[in-house]
């Protein structure tokens, strides 16, 4: 019994080694984020902080300043501002979505990066996937969960 036990503690020591960046050829990570019905494909890379969604500016695509900060919300969070250069494709949903799954994807990039960043980005809640999705429309209501008005006569 005691042996099992040890080949047990050993299998346990091997496990907890140290997890190796998954950096390409060219320098870059990949992460996929998902927000509502959006999905963002990421790749960052070191840079001076430029942000290329669907081939434009960050500022031009997400015009609202809300939004805007959202993308960069990791960047802050890991003390990383100005220093990786992001260049995403996001298809789906509205913008509100898009900028969440483009957040969601910069953070799981970064953690590919980093990944000594993780402890940080998952207190945060930057690694969770937000799973609320539009409530599907009811037969015999309005909308999901509005019923019609009622009259008595």
């Amino acid at each position: 019994m005691q042996s099992t036990f040890g080949d047990l503690k050993n299998l346990k020591k091997k496990d907890s080694q140290e997890v190796i960046s998954k950096v390409d050829s060219l320098g870059r990570t990949y992460g996929t984020g998902r927000r509502k019905e959006s999905v963002a494909r990421v790749w960052i890379k070191p840079g001076n902080g430029s942000i290329l969604v669907n081939g434009r500016r960050v500022s031009d695509y997400f015009a609202r300043p809300v939004l805007q900060a959202l993308v960069l919300q990791p960047f802050s969070i890991a003390n990383r501002v100005a220093c990786y250069d992001v260049i995403c494709t996001v298809k789906g949903g509205g913008l509100s979505g898009q900028a969440g799954a483009v957040r969601h994807g910069i953070s799981r990039a970064l953690v590919d990066y980093e990944p000594d960043l993780r402890s940080v980005l998952k207190v945060a809640g930057m690694l969770t996937r937000d799973s609320r999705v539009v409530e599907r429309k009811k037969y015999g209501l309005m909308k999901a969960r509005r019923s019609f008005q009622f009259s008595k006569r």
